[in-house]
């Protein structure tokens, strides 16, 4: 390959974002370009901050004048030039919350086809009208269930929690979910005014009085009498059912102590009018192939290319007509696209299945089985990772797929760890050789062999290992968790052990029930005993059931690190998240100039008035609306980024400003604050997770998920606990380059030989190796996973049978 060549090559000049050190690079297209390096090398800030973003920047240059008029508000990448780079699609492991209304088929668009499936070919009732293909969407006026507008499921109020303990009395505050103080005390009073007994337990009031009490939307006026020491004066009282009183918490309170509270009496709960389709009964009364939509829906997308054959010929309905052509035509698109699917290891997945229910990893790899249909060519696809969260035998397929993005003419620029991706590349760029102010240049471009001789190579020194790694010891159990007869997902009965005190990986193809296991049962079951609850609702796990639970009481504290982001909105960060920024605020408030001008520690505080800019609202950025395109954002034209309002910048500790502490990296200030315990301490675990690259004030909503999983991690890591903790992770090695794996395997080692107990679902092979004992689920993933195929130390396990045993076995023995 030779850069000479204009016509194959995308040249790059002066590239300056984030931390690359002007660097110039020429790289092949039509090929398959692997951007690695450690974490915070700058891999990134190559390939989507100045690569994509420039193809972007043209794309809006191209679009219209109006667009154009905006491009000085949105920016464009630090770079001198870039020629020879054709349009770009950005792949990327998406952040944040996904919409509650996103399934795998809308995902993917298969919903679409199904729904003029069932429009046109489908099975009517006899003397049903036909229904256009919205009728068969919940996203739809036409097609939602008007109880729960389409989402499938209410949040509702139970008598478990709206009366937790059915031995009190009404006096003694069985109700828990009213109000406590004179409210409650009025409720009381209200309720004897109705001749309901409030001094009776209330198991042994009648059934239609608990019933009435909690639910009815009944609201009497009562006459209340005075009372010696309350009231002086008789008064009418409004009555409430704990049911009325909890919903009106939640749609007009503006107090979020008080709507936390009512949200622990609501559970969200499949919808009763439509069971949890979100569709109109007219919808549900259609079939094809003998199933409903909303079953064709829940159908493993392995199994729905066969119902739809099945259903092609069968005849429609009466009032659809003939219409055997376009079922035909329409299941055979459904299935070219579903094979896609199945080659990228999703076969587990089903279309009805929540986006906010996948791994990042699943949802780009749905985005690339989309982007392999849509018959585009000449154009670089960036990739944001794409073997993330895959066991190494889900891999292969998808290589496969990319190939065949490649061969349509394509180029692949790929930011990837993965050492058997990095293999099959054409050509490799590694950025580093460390990370932030450490990184930012090209140690090595060119094809994967030539990275031999890269002697300044982190990388390189993984990718061709001189020497194996020495074996790790397993520890001895010092007892076990048992779980038998779990019944959750695709865990049938399912009994599984856990040794206490020791590492244990739990491992597993993709589906196959790992995550379920760790984040959800073991997580709830410990939960349970310990008589706590999750902190998000949403992490209630619900339609659970375990048979019987020993070891539980080993245990005085639980942990779990997941891949959630530490924060919904730009204003969270790792400054604030690790609580390090209240130190922080608190030492530019005991300054002699604070002082002076009577500002406390609120006053450094970018979330409400007085210290922030009033113009982004302490935000640093303004959003940018583009119309008929996504919106953007752009650096307020105020603070210039900053947050805060001149006068507050004025203020300076050890002649640095509040905004520049925002703008220091982990490993800049754990130097700047060396000397103030409650600062140091946190950023010494942030760096020793291997976080030292990110800047303290860099919003949440830019975070991987691995990166916000080790921020919780170091979160814990700083406080100082005894007893026996079990710490639960969610696939921690996630976005980790290997060196930065070590980094984090030597702290959860830590973890286990201060007395606890770490279960972290993985694929790594050298985290995995580095464990105690493994759990082994499977077989395969969805249906045909949920069983614990094998236990025992790594070693043991490798000498098995199955796909993890066979490439445990090959890194054990290289």
């Amino acid at each position: 390959m030779n850069p000479d060549d204009h016509d194959g090559w995308v040249h790059v000049r002066g590239a300056r974002e984030h931390n690359l050190q002007n660097i110039d690079i020429d790289v092949p297209r039509d090929c398959m370009v692997v951007f690695t390096g450690v974490s915070g090398s700058g891999k990134s800030s190559l390939a989507f901050g100045t690569l994509y973003a420039e193809a972007q920047r043209r794309y809006f240059e191209s679009v219209a004048p109006y667009a154009r008029r905006l491009l000085n508000q949105v920016g464009a990448p630090e770079v001198d030039e870039i020629t020879g780079l054709p349009p770009a699609v950005a792949l990327q492991q998406r952040r944040g919350a996904p919409s509650s209304r996103s399934t795998v088929g809308t995902i993917t668009t298969l919903s679409n086809l199904l729904r003029m499936l069932y429009s046109r070919a489908g099975t009517y009732p006899e003397g049903a009208g036909h229904l256009s293909a919205e009728a068969f969407s919940p996203n739809t006026a036409a097609g939602a269930c008007p109880r729960c507008q389409g989402l499938g499921t209410v949040h509702d109020v139970t008598e478990e929690l709206l009366v937790p303990d059915t031995s009190l009395s009404i006096r003694d505050g069985a109700i828990a979910a009213w109000p406590g103080a004179w409210q409650g005390a009025n409720l009381r009073s209200i309720v004897r005014g109705l001749d309901i007994d409030i001094e009776k337990p209330w198991r042994a009031l009648p059934r239609k009085n608990r019933d009435w009490l909690l639910y009815t939307d009944e609201q009497p006026s009562v006459l209340i009498k005075p009372e010696e020491g309350r009231v002086d004066h008789g008064y009418y009282g409004k009555f409430w059912s704990a049911r009325k009183h909890v919903m009106h918490v939640l749609s007009s309170s503006q107090s979020d102590r008080m709507r936390e509270r009512a949200l622990r009496f609501v559970q969200s709960m499949s919808c009763p009018e439509c069971g949890g389709s979100g569709l109109r009964a007219e919808a549900r009364a259609v079939t094809y192939s003998d199933r409903t939509i909303a079953e064709m829906n829940a159908v493993p997308l392995a199994e729905l290319a066969g119902e739809l054959k099945r259903g092609v010929g069968v005849g429609a309905g009466a009032s659809a007509g003939d219409n055997s052509e376009a079922a035909e035509r329409i299941a055979a698109d459904v299935i070219s696209r579903v094979d896609v699917l199945l080659d990228l290891g999703l076969g587990y997945l089903s279309l009805g299945r929540n986006s906010t229910t996948l791994s990042p990893g699943e949802a780009q790899r749905l985005r690339i089985a989309t982007q392999l249909r849509s018959g585009l060519f000449g154009v670089v696809y960036v990739l944001d990772e794409p073997s993330a969260g895959l066991h190494p035998a889900d891999a292969k397929p998808l290589l496969e797929v990319l190939e065949r993005l490649k061969a349509s003419g394509n180029s692949l620029f790929v930011v990837e760890h993965d050492l058997d991706v990095i293999r099959r590349a054409d050509w490799v760029v590694d950025i580093g050789p460390a990370a932030g102010e450490g990184g930012g240049h090209v140690v090595y471009s060119g094809p994967v062999d030539g990275m031999r001789e890269a002697t300044n190579s982190v990388t390189a020194r993984y990718l061709f290992p001189t020497a194996s790694a020495p074996e790790h010891e397993p520890r001895t159990p010092t007892g076990w968790l048992r779980l038998d007869g779990i019944t959750r997902h695709n865990l049938r009965e399912t009994s599984v052990e856990v040794p206490l005190g020791v590492m244990t990986a739990v491992t597993g193809v993709s589906g196959s029930g790992k995550s379920t296991l760790v984040t959800q049962v073991l997580a709830h079951v410990v939960r349970d005993r310990l008589g706590t609850t999750p902190e998000d609702p949403d992490e209630a796990v619900l339609d659970l059931d375990v048979q019987n639970v020993s070891g539980a009481e080993a245990f005085d504290r639980l942990v779990v690190v997941d891949q959630r982001p530490i924060g919904r909105t730009p204003r969270s960060n790792l400054a604030t998240y690790t609580g390090m920024f209240d130190t922080v605020r608190k030492l530019f408030a005991a300054t002699d100039e604070a002082k002076s001008r009577g500002y406390n520690a609120g006053r450094f505080s970018f979330n409400v008035a007085g210290g922030r800019c009033e113009t982004c609202q302490g935000e640093g950025f303004v959003s940018v609306e583009l119309m008929f395109l996504p919106g953007t954002y752009a650096a307020c034209h105020t603070c210039h980024g900053a947050r805060y309002n001149a006068e507050t910048l004025e203020v300076t500790y050890r002649d640095t400003s509040i905004a520049d502490v925002l703008g220091m990296t982990v490993k800049d200030a754990a130097v700047f604050f060396a000397d103030v315990p409650a600062a140091s301490r946190s950023l010494e675990t942030l760096s020793d997770v291997g976080l030292g690259y990110l800047r303290l004030g860099q919003p949440a909503t830019e975070l991987s998920g691995g990166e916000a999983q080790r921020i919780k991690l170091a979160t814990e890591l700083q406080r100082a606990h005894r007893g026996h903790t079990l710490y639960l992770l969610d696939e921690p090695t996630s976005g980790l380059h290997p060196a930065d794996v070590e980094l984090l395997l030597d702290q959860l080692q830590q973890l286990v030989d201060a007395g606890n107990t770490v279960v972290l679902v993985e694929h790594d092979q050298s985290a995995i190796t580095a464990s105690d004992w493994m759990i082994d689920m499977g077989p395969g993933g969805g249906d045909v996973g949920g069983q614990v195929v094998t236990t025992g130390t790594p070693r043991d396990v490798a000498r098995g049978e199955g796909a993890t045993a066979e490439h445990l076995a090959m890194w054990l023995g290289r």
